[in-house]
């Protein structure tokens, strides 16, 4: 039994859990499988599982309150829950109410798999992040919380030629709750997608499959198209694989003689999961609307961070997962001198803070701690990790020029940087001063 196992499978027998266990092993995600339930609660109760996948089809009789038992016993952290099974009716509520995440249509091939739980484990961060960011808010008289359901039908963009059964789909849709709009050309497609939020994308594969997953692989390199899940109708006996299909971004496939009404099942499920990720980042980017913040930066001021880390250090040590800190601090340049008593890099700050907070995740905290000194709080993130973060946020900012006045040659600058990541029992205020000693061996060095 692999103690650093990050996913359980429940199933009967090794037909679903077989290949797909092998599949997650080799691509990162360590696996552990249970036969019952029962077997399930143990492994949740002593291992630091990240997340829990579910055969439905061995669990008939048991599956209404499944998914919150194997909830509970992962607790105090959030565990997302997946059921691998036929999908039921397009009805997202029902799936809310089963305590299940996301229901995905078997077989689920490994690579579908690893896709769909970086995205939960993303998602369950956002929202530890924001029941805590709650709390630190509600201290200081400012109310932040999770708005309610939209009643409005799921956008869908159709991508494909208006063939039969890509019709046939498109009514089922349009049955099943949702806004579907066409686009018959990738170029059209892009513009749909840049100019209207859309919740999933379905992609007709046709007599073109590659120009379909160029799609997919171009929503992939988008940071802002990048989570819109999206589904390719796949032309049975075509020369893709499944394997190439899901490394090339795509969330789910369906085979063209697949019944319309099941694959307007699993589009609305895969909108659904869209629309409540979606939710829980406007939540956490509400913060910087609520008057607490830096002025001049939109981030977390230097107190208001202090009491929000020690939020963050007592749940990181409670629910057992990792949690770095970095601190960003502008270099000690010879010709930022003369800029810097010019106001020039004064003036600057303010960008280079709201660039820092465009540029880390909805669940990180970013703060000004000082003129020039910026920190990152990042969740459920071990340090190679998060210094890979603040390395790429750094690098960003170098690329960008800077006014230095009529005349002037722009200027660019750079950061020292000091990343650690919290220990057991470690105060904040300990780790956070680790962090700053490393920036400062960093700039000696």
């Amino acid at each position: 039994m692999p103690l650093h196992a990050r996913v359980l499978i429940l199933a009967r027998d090794d037909s679903v859990a077989g290949p797909l266990a092998e599949g997650l092993d080799r691509l990162g995600w360590r696996t552990i499988t249970a036969r019952t339930p029962h077997g399930a609660v143990a492994a949740l109760s002593d291992l630091g599982i990240e997340a829990a996948i579910v055969d439905a089809s061995g669990f008939a009789d048991e599956i209404a309150s499944l998914a919150q038992r194997l909830k509970a016993a992962g607790g105090p952290r959030r565990l997302p829950v997946i059921a691998v099974g036929q999908p039921g009716p397009p009805q997202g509520a029902a799936n809310r109410a089963s305590g299940f995440d996301l229901t995905l249509a078997a077989p689920v091939h490994p690579a579908q798999a690893a896709y769909r739980l970086e995205n939960l484990a993303r998602h369950t961060t956002a929202e530890e992040e924001l029941e805590l960011r709650a709390e630190t808010f509600r201290q200081r008289g400012q109310t932040l919380e999770l708005g309610p359901d939209s009643p409005e039908p799921w956008r869908v963009l159709a991508v494909g030629e208006p063939a039969p059964r890509f019709l046939a789909l498109h009514n089922a849709l349009t049955a099943a709750g949702a806004q579907v709009v066409g686009a018959f050309t990738p170029y059209t497609a892009f513009d749909y997608l840049h100019e209207q939020p859309f919740e999933a994308v379905v992609l007709w594969g046709g007599e073109n499959e590659q120009e379909a997953l160029s799609i997919a692989a171009g929503m992939r390199r988008n940071t802002r198209l990048y989570h819109i899940p999206a589904l390719l109708y796949l032309n049975q006996g075509g020369a893709l694989t499944l394997s190439e299909v899901y490394h090339r971004g795509v969330s789910d496939a369906a085979t063209f003689d697949a019944p319309s009404t099941e694959t307007a099942a699993r589009v609305v499920e895969l909108a659904r999961a869209y629309r409540t990720q979606v939710n829980v980042r406007r939540a956490l980017n509400r913060a910087r609307s609520s008057g607490l913040m830096d002025a001049a930066t939109g981030l977390f001021t230097r107190d208001l961070f202090a009491a929000h880390l020690a939020r963050l250090t007592r749940s990181a040590q409670v629910r057992g997962r990792p949690l770095s800190l970095c601190v960003l601090r502008l270099t000690e340049r010879i010709e930022l001198g003369p800029l810097r008593t010019a106001g020039w890099v004064d003036r600057a700050v303010p960008q280079i803070g709201s660039m820092i907070g465009r540029l880390v995740r909805a669940e990180d905290t970013a703060a000004r701690l000082g003129p020039e000194t910026f920190a990152l709080a990042l969740p459920a993130t071990p340090l190679l990790p998060a210094r890979a973060a603040a390395e790429r946020i750094a690098a960003v900012i170098g690329c960008t020029a800077f006014d230095a006045g009529h005349g002037k040659p722009p200027f660019v600058v750079e950061f020292d940087i000091g990343v650690a990541e919290m220990e057991r029992g470690e105060a904040a205020g300990h780790a956070l001063e680790r962090a700053a000693a490393k920036l400062q061996q960093a700039k000696a060095v």
